[in-house]
């Protein structure tokens, strides 16, 4: 039985959460339930994220977001062209939509990079930045922690709502 047809889906973002900067054009996979998602900035870089399953919780998944250009000495190589929150709003959109193929998913596990020696927090400012974003826009059956240097999003249990 479909789970909206069950009324348990819940929905990642929360109903009302629209962007406030205008996204990027979203290359889906090629097939709906595909795990790699593009994108193009408009200064020419190109992203990819890339969803993996946990390997001991097949409904939990990580999160690998990266940029593809070779001018770039590593795939988490600090950008700085500016698009910082148009990519941060295509990459929560890109999210939204893997969830909504992958409606029975519990978790999320993403971890931002240190880009220099000015990030020497517990969490970098990647991680922090996706976190406060998180606090925003998730649907209130899901809870976002921080956890060192990872930001880990789950779903409620029915009892905890």
């Amino acid at each position: 039985m479909n789970t909206r047809e069950n009324n348990a889906y819940i929905p990642l973002l929360r109903e009302d959460y629209q962007p406030c900067v205008p996204l990027y054009p979203i290359e889906t996979p090629g097939i709906p339930s595909g795990s790699v998602y593009y994108f193009n900035t408009g200064s020419g870089l190109r992203y990819e994220v890339l969803f993996a399953r946990k390997k001991d919780n097949y409904l939990g998944n990580i999160i690998n977001f990266s940029v593809l250009n070779e001018e770039f000495e590593d795939e988490y190589s600090e950008t700085n062209r500016g698009e910082v929150y148009r990519v941060i709003a295509t990459v929560a959109e890109i999210i939204r939509l893997y969830h909504e193929q992958h409606n029975y998913c519990t978790s999320y596990v993403f971890s931002g990079e240190f880009k220099d020696d000015n990030d020497n927090g517990l969490a970098s400012k990647r991680s922090l930045m996706y976190y406060n974003k998180g606090l925003k826009i998730l649907h209130p059956g899901w809870t976002i922690a921080l956890s060192i240097n990872k930001v880990i999003v789950f779903r409620k249990k029915k009892n905890d709502e």
